[in-house]
């Protein structure tokens, strides 16, 4: 045989080879589907996460064949602002939607709920039920969305993305009270956390929490089982989360661990095995939050993260490198106004606390319905608590930090300890930085917001350069610090031609209460200041300063303001204040209850409260 005979014919046989493997070795990957189970207010009180306490068999058992995630956490430590921030992938910080049941616009043409990307590119997008998205909602992005929507009714062969929402465990499951001799968890037993009091209702309302979280094991038990009577759980990745912490007090809406640590367990099957972190059975210390949980879900679909996402993917082939830090945000929760953040890294939560005048334990009309938070303010009003326990019904430092390893609770306070300063500087940095880099507009008034929110979106403003952040942040850290070195240069910024400077200057003086003394002369014009929340802040600064007539004259006059988010502010002043100093007012405050169309508007909740308490 010649050897060119014999090259042609090893040619031939190459070629055979190669299409006979490439049609074996390059087969059509299924896209995976995908399936959220989401529980409420729930913390990692599960067997999995090391709650002997707890019946979890169900999610014990997703554990041993998924991956669980040690450091997963919320964004922010209530539904509807973390909700927005896992259908944007965007910081509601960065969009307006940080303050609890709030509907300000979001630029939509940019920032789409992303399962819109998914059924544009061939997945069947389903969503039962809830919503809660703290934004104008986008229904394009599901092909159903209700009490009945299921991947069932999907086309043959087409991958579904669909979230199951239980409800179970929600806080609102406390407000009613199941005879002790009818729980499944005994009350004498129950595990309760150092800052908790054991009063009767506080023990009962956490062995009913248990039974709770039982009942939403047996319901994500069904729908395991029902995915795989439909023959779906070998080519289905299943999460598992809560949408934050909860739901006693001090937990939901709070910026500790009890609040923004979630639990998280993914399964992937044999199939999809090659996009787990790890095998069945194992953990993984990785930091994620929900900002994540968008690029991630596009990453495993195939489908391109867009660019305006602030969240990085943990799976799939776009997953980024690891994250050192998990930010977070507390804004106004429901009728009371407040501001936090917090960064987390794996030992160590810091805590900036940007109104600590206010006391942790602000009235919340609907946070009060458990029977376990009025028995824990009457056990601190007769003196019956700790230090641990009584700290909530007391003002806030301007820091907090907290060794999450050796503190899990988050009890002891470690901010001005020396030992930790290097962790204080480091953490205190990212996040100023993180504030800075997603242009955080929490730093404005709520009532200014819904001004900004009628001519453009709040994303847009960030980003229009009529947003002076670094002047407003700067001005922010010094009101709140509560240091009178600081006094001088806050008396400067109560002349600032920016309204949120002077607003920020003007709660510097409140903070400093008497100590602002020299800043009166600069207080008083400003309760005829142009804007309202400026007028409120300075009203609040000189009554702290022994004023009463005009202060109280400017929050009455707030009262009958078009802005809801004004009457508010006012109402949270008025709060603070001794009843016979705000008695002038009364007429006022019950007028606002009387005509309001809408009972459950969170200034009527607020104006109902003071009527309340005047009457005492």
């Amino acid at each position: 045989m010649t050897m060119r005979a014999t090259t042609s014919n090893y040619l031939i046989i190459l070629l055979l080879l190669a299409c006979f493997t490439s049609g074996r070795a390059q087969p059509i990957v299924k896209r995976p589907n995908i399936l959220w189970i989401v529980s409420e207010d729930n913390s990692p009180l599960l067997g999995a996460y090391g709650d002997a306490f707890a019946t979890t068999p169900n999610l014990d058992h997703l554990a041993t064949e998924g991956v669980l995630y040690e450091n997963a956490f919320a964004t922010a430590p209530v539904c509807a602002p973390a909700r927005s921030t896992l259908i944007t992938g965007v910081y509601p910080t960065a969009m307006g939607t940080q303050h609890m049941r709030s509907t300000y616009p979001i630029p939509d043409e940019l920032i789409r709920f992303f399962p819109k990307y998914l059924r544009e590119n061939g997945y069947y997008t389903t969503n039962n039920a809830k919503k809660d998205y703290n934004t104008a909602d986008q229904p394009e992005a599901w092909d159903e969305s209700g009490y009945k929507a299921t991947y069932k009714n999907r086309k043959p062969g087409q991958p579904f993305f669909a979230v199951f929402n239980t409800n179970i465990t929600h806080e609102s499951s406390l407000h009613t009270s199941i005879p002790n001799d009818s729980l499944h968890h005994d009350p004498e037993k129950v595990p309760i956390p150092p800052y908790h009091p054991a009063t009767p209702a506080m023990k009962h309302d956490w062995a009913q929490y248990y039974d709770k979280i039982e009942m939403m094991d047996e319901k994500v038990g069904e729908m395991l089982q029902e995915l795989k009577d439909a023959g779906l759980a070998d080519s289905t990745i299943v999460f598992y989360y809560s949408d934050h912490g909860g739901a006693l007090g001090r937990s939901k809406r709070f910026m500790y661990e009890s609040g923004l640590h979630i639990p998280l367990i993914i399964r992937f099957p044999s199939m999809y095995a090659s996009l787990a972190p790890g095998k069945p059975g194992s953990r993984t210390d990785r930091m994620v939050t929900f900002v994540d949980f968008a690029p991630t879900v596009l990453s495993l679909a195939g489908i391109d993260i867009p660019a305006y996402m602030q969240g990085k993917a943990f799976l799939g082939k776009q997953q980024a490198s690891p994250q050192q830090y998990a930010f977070a945000f507390r804004g106004r929760m429901d009728e009371r106004i407040d501001m936090s953040r917090s960064v987390r890294d794996k030992q160590y939560r810091y805590i900036r606390n940007y109104m600590p005048h206010r006391i942790y334990a602000q009235y919340l009309e609907y946070l009060w319905r458990a029977p376990s938070m009025p028995s824990w303010e009457d056990a601190y009003r007769k003196g019956e608590t700790n230090k641990a326990q009584s700290a909530f019904w007391q003002t806030k430092p301007a820091e907090e930090l907290y060794d999450v390893a050796a503190d899990p609770h988050n009890i002891h306070n470690l901010a001005e300890d020396q030992a930790y300063r290097q962790v204080m500087n480091r953490m205190r940095e990212a996040n100023q930085q993180w504030e800075f880099e997603v242009k955080d507009v929490g730093f404005l008034p709520e009532a200014m917001i819904g001004e900004i929110a009628k001519k453009t979106t709040l994303y847009d403003y960030a980003r229009s350069g009529q947003y002076h952040l670094k002047d407003i942040m700067e001005t922010a850290d010094m009101a709140s610090a509560g240091e009178v070195s600081y006094l001088d240069e806050i008396i400067k910024k109560l002349q600032s031609s920016d309204p949120a400077v002077r607003y920020w200057a003007a709660t510097g003086c409140t903070i400093l209460g008497k100590q602002a003394a020299p800043a009166r002369e600069a207080l008083e014009p400003l309760l005829k200041d142009k804007e309202v929340v400026v007028r409120i802040a300075a009203a609040e600064a000189l009554y702290q300063l022994g004023e009463k007539k005009q202060p109280l004259a400017t929050l009455e006059d707030a009262l009958s303001n078009d802005s809801k988010m004004a009457r508010l502010q006012a109402l949270n002043v008025l709060e603070n204040m001794k009843p016979q100093d705000i008695a002038p007012a009364k007429a006022a405050i019950k007028a606002l209850v009387t005509n309001s169309p809408q009972d459950q508007d969170y200034d009527v909740r607020a104006a109902d409260r003071l009527v309340e308490q005047m009457q005492k």
